[in-house]
């Protein structure tokens, strides 16, 4: 008998990035949608100091509907980099309206607010198009096209791309 961890991925996730969702609570077809519309209604009633609001937008509320409130913790070392400790939890971004919407100006897209990698204290964001990314004291950084491919560079310890200007 071969245990999880000696077999190939027969899911949509590598084996130990689907390990670590479903130690989190997640399974296929977890769906939160009365969670992802209060996250939503939040973020849109949500206005700064200084007039700024955020976005809301299909790509965000679906990736809140199934992986909101997760707290997924990697086991073992990672590749390139430690692995990351993910919260999805939008809220962690409630007060970066400005930044997100500088970030969304300079990638030409709206962004929003996804949760954070409470490893490295980064605030994870998505795109209108379903692009994920993190900001941190250091830089931005992408992660990925999708919120699929990020969760498997966080969990996983491999290094993101930094983004630069110009």
């Amino acid at each position: 008998m071969t245990s999880p961890t000696d077999r190939t991925s027969t899911t949509r996730f590598p084996v130990t990035v689907d390990a670590a969702l479903r130690q989190a609570g997640w399974q296929p077809g977890r769906w939160d949608i009365k969670r992802a519309e209060y996250w939503a209604d939040a973020l849109r009633s949500h206005v700064s100091p200084a007039g700024h609001r955020h976005t809301v937008f299909p790509a965000a509320v679906e990736a809140w509907a199934e992986f909101g409130g997760l707290h997924v913790t990697p086991a073992g070392p990672g590749r390139q980099i430690a692995p990351a400790t993910v919260h999805f939890d939008p809220l962690h971004g409630l007060h970066m309206a400005r930044t997100l919407g500088d970030l969304g100006r300079a990638l030409e897209s709206e962004v929003c607010p996804l949760g954070v990698d409470t490893t490295g204290q980064g605030l994870l964001t998505i795109d209108a198009t379903g692009r994920v990314y993190s900001l941190d004291h250091s830089g931005d950084w992408y992660l990925g096209r999708d919120v699929d491919t990020a969760l498997t560079m966080l969990v996983s310890g491999t290094a993101p791309t930094r983004l630069t200007s110009g």
